[in-house]
């Protein structure tokens, strides 16, 4: 019998959906190329969540605090001290990726509601930080933050028709980039971890280490959307960093479908595509919103594209 390819199924979606993104891109104004590039970082950052929350089962509801970190790093050195956003921008995901580093080595000693706790408090410390300290411009924020130069390659990223090109080909990226990670050994273990760690432990796996190191991969990619939205914008505040950011990308990931890649790049398209739709018809938008969101959940808690595969799988079972 012929086992159903969800990983097959997962990369056509993957390519369809990226597809459908750049002929928007071919059509789109002004305002259609911001949205499309808000809608990529976003999706860069529900994946970053997913591969900590998806496949290692390690949900976080302080992942903002990365995410936010990456944008400021990327501020600071831009903005405030001079550097060129090329040396910027792997410089504020390598430090993004030390402060994880440092967090996971006792964060994951816990698990379920406690590893959730403690994440949020970790989110709270950062985000207070930024709050207070005024070489980051505290409260107001910082703006001034340039965009990536690709001038050398004739690619203007002021542009907004460049930049959104460039965050769809960096989703694109991603994607794959993760999609080979989950195929091979590494992630086969926190797969195997998310399902049940004390028989992982029992086989003699390193179970911390593969779980700080997932921790510590998934913030590098939360920083690296955060130093894109944060050329994007050209401004940084607080609010990137707050429990409620993390809680909005957990929810993005939930409508989209978790353990599956491509359910984020979904969950941040249909997101931001209904709030930006739903907010130009009502005040109320939100309520609205959050009806969705139950919906969602109401479904099976599957999202989206769960609810995709879990057709095609039953129509597969039926043909055979």
């Amino acid at each position: 019998m012929q086992n159903f390819p969800e990983q097959q199924l997962r990369d056509a979606v993957a390519i369809i959906v990226i597809c459908i993104g750049l002929l928007v891109w071919f059509n789109a104004g002004f305002f259609g190329h911001e949205l499309l590039a808000q809608i990529a970082i976003l999706a860069i950052f529900a994946m970053s969540l997913d591969l900590l929350a998806g496949y290692s089962g390690q949900v976080s509801l302080g992942h903002a605090a990365f995410f936010g970190t990456g944008a400021y790093g990327t501020a600071a050195l831009t903005a405030i001290w001079g550097w060129p956003l090329s040396v910027a921008m792997p410089i504020s995901i390598i430090i993004t990726a030390g402060l994880a580093f440092c967090v996971a080595i006792f964060a994951v000693r816990l698990s379920g509601i406690f590893f959730l706790m403690v994440t949020l408090a970790i989110g709270e410390v950062f985000h207070s930080f930024f709050f207070r300290v005024r070489v980051f411009g505290g409260d107001d924020g910082l703006g001034g933050i340039p965009r990536l130069d690709l001038g050398a390659i004739g690619i203007d990223l002021l542009s907004p028709i460049s930049f959104s090109m460039f965050t769809l080909i960096t989703v694109a990226l991603v994607y794959w980039g993760l999609s080979y990670i989950s195929r091979s050994s590494f992630g086969a273990v926190i797969s195997g971890i998310r399902q049940n760690e004390s028989r992982m432990a029992a086989l003699g796996c390193k179970v911390r280490s593969y779980k700080v190191w997932t921790f510590t991969v998934a913030a590098c990619l939360a920083a690296l959307a955060g130093s894109l939205s944060a050329q994007h914008d050209g401004f940084v505040s607080p609010d990137l960093l707050s429990w409620t950011a993390s809680g909005e990308v957990l929810i993005v990931v939930i409508v989209g479908g978790m353990s599956s890649l491509v359910g984020p790049i979904i969950g941040a398209v249909v997101v931001v595509l209904l709030a930006h739709y739903v907010s130009g018809l009502t005040n109320y938008w939100m309520f609205f919103m959050g009806l969705f969101f139950v919906a969602v959940v109401l479904a099976g808690g599957q999202g989206i594209y769960g609810l995709f595969e879990k057709t095609c799988r039953r129509l597969h079972n039926v043909k055979r």
